[in-house]
């Protein structure tokens, strides 16, 4: 019967189960030669549907992931302040423009959203997963090693395709002024560990609805409003007073690893984060391999910052030699955490629970419990990359 031909006196009652549709329901006492759902069937059915919709809605309708990318130093200025940069991928975030959010639609892998420094006078940018990382969109055509040539080749034509909405004026960027190159192309830099953990889409959306309600202009600052501070804001915004800046340990500057270690202590405390750590290895061939994350204090006490440091002050100098001992020696990177390819990049928005069923692609099967351990056993091993040639953080 269809549910305009029911008869005055009966009621509709509609069950909603996407993607599967809706599904309609009448209750009533009796209909000519035949009868409806009474009251007590029609509670069944509700709780045969509730239950339905249980099994076959897949647990990302609700939870998405976000990944903290910890990103080494390299080049010069990685020499000098060997902090490297953060940067923040969505899995069910895109980017409608650079500059713009949106919900990402089926197949898509999610964006990027960073702070760099003179792009263009933006405070964030957002792009692709894959070109942000290699600069192409098909992970074919990712080469297995790299020569300055070919990734500028790359770099080029994403940027003629994709970002010429940035503005004309936005330069490539040199040794010491940013651009629009440190936007693609980041796995030829440097190697990247990504730190991946659940979100939700109640949470995803406010970040989108703020994002793109934000006025987008920059006011970087290396020491006070840097890619960190950018990272500490985001984060906060999922986990509302869990990042700070460290007084001692970095001297009140907001910096990647302290980021990381925080992501690391707060997913102790909360293992539904199921947070799981990769690694992206850099493409060899462009650049020297890029060098290990270092706080402030790290960075004075284990260079040749700490020469004149001591010669001027050996109290100061000891002082920081203590605190970097105590506070400084932030282990986040676990013992040979997965290595992911081009190809595989979306273990890292699979639940840690669920890793054990995918050993070959690259997923990272401990959940946090087991990253923490990982990270108490190893004590060196973020500390001891080679050194790289040019280039910022």
């Amino acid at each position: 019967m269809h549910l305009n031909e029911l008869p005055s006196g009966y009621q509709i009652f509609s069950v909603k189960l996407p993607p599967i549709g809706s599904y309609w329901f009448a209750y009533g006492s009796h209909i000519e030669g035949g009868s409806v759902l009474s009251n007590g069937r029609l509670r069944i059915v509700v709780l045969c549907c509730t239950a339905l919709a249980a099994l076959v809605l897949p647990s990302t309708q609700c939870h998405a992931h976000a990944v903290l990318l910890l990103e080494e130093p390299y080049g010069f200025f990685g020499t000098i302040i060997p902090t490297g940069h953060n940067a923040i991928y969505f899995e069910q975030i895109c980017a409608e423009t650079p500059l713009k959010l949106r919900h990402c639609k089926a197949g898509e892998l999610g964006a990027v959203v960073t702070r760099d420094p003179d792009v263009g006078g933006y405070d964030w940018v957002a792009i692709p997963l894959l070109p942000y990382l290699y600069s192409v969109e098909n992970p074919a055509e990712v080469p297995a090693v790299a020569d300055r040539k070919s990734v500028w080749r790359m770099r080029h034509r994403y940027h003629e395709t994709h970002l010429r909405t940035l503005g004309e004026k936005v330069a490539p960027g040199n040794l010491f002024k940013g651009g629009w190159a440190l936007l693609v192309g980041m796995a030829y830099e440097r190697r990247i560990y990504a730190f991946s953990f659940e979100t939700t889409a109640e949470q995803d959306d406010a970040l989108i609805a703020r994002m793109n309600a934000s006025k987008n202009r920059t006011h970087f600052d290396f020491l006070y409003n840097n890619c960190s501070d950018f990272a500490r804001l985001v984060l906060n915004m999922y986990f509302p007073r869990t990042f700070h800046r460290e007084i001692f340990s970095d001297a009140g500057i907001t910096t990647p690893k302290a980021i990381a270690h925080q992501l690391v202590k707060y997913a102790r405390k909360h293992p539904e984060l199921e947070l799981s750590v990769f690694e992206i290895p850099q493409v060899p061939g462009y650049r020297r391999q890029s060098r290990a994350n270092k706080s402030v204090t790290e960075s004075l006490a284990t260079t040749g910052y700490v020469v004149p440091i001591a010669l001027a002050s050996p109290y100061v100098a000891g002082g920081l030699f203590v605190d970097y001992l105590v506070r400084g020696k932030h282990h986040v990177i676990p013992r040979n955490p997965k290595r992911l390819s081009p190809d595989s990049l979306t273990a890292m928005t699979i639940p840690a629970s669920s890793a054990p069923a995918l050993v070959g692609i690259g997923t990272q099967a401990p959940a946090w419990a087991s990253v923490s351990a990982e990270i108490k056993e190893t004590a060196s091993n973020n500390s001891g990359a080679t050194e790289a040639s040019l280039s910022r953080e």
